[in-house]
């Protein structure tokens, strides 16, 4: 399984957007500091994700969800899914 992500920091009032088969492994490198722009803070949490039967799937959605460039959109898909 792959998986499309969005991750939330209340300290800088962010979502970040992503795509991993390993959804654990991935946040736990996010709040780690590993990965280059959610370094800037540690309080990231996982508030939505999606599965995709192959990675060219969850590439796909990934960037169709970065393409509209709306935090209206991901905090409409975060309720959504609530």
């Amino acid at each position: 399984m792959f998986y499309v992500y969005i991750l939330y920091s209340e300290q800088a009032d962010r979502y970040y957007v992503g795509q991993t088969y390993n959804l654990d492994t991935r946040l736990k490198s996010h709040l780690s500091g590993i990965s280059g722009y959610t370094s800037m803070t540690d309080d990231w949490q996982l508030v939505y994700s999606e599965e995709f039967a192959t990675r060219n799937e969850a590439i796909k959605r990934e960037n169709e969800i970065k393409r509209k460039k709306s935090r209206k959109y991901i905090e409409w898909l975060i309720q959504k899914k609530v």
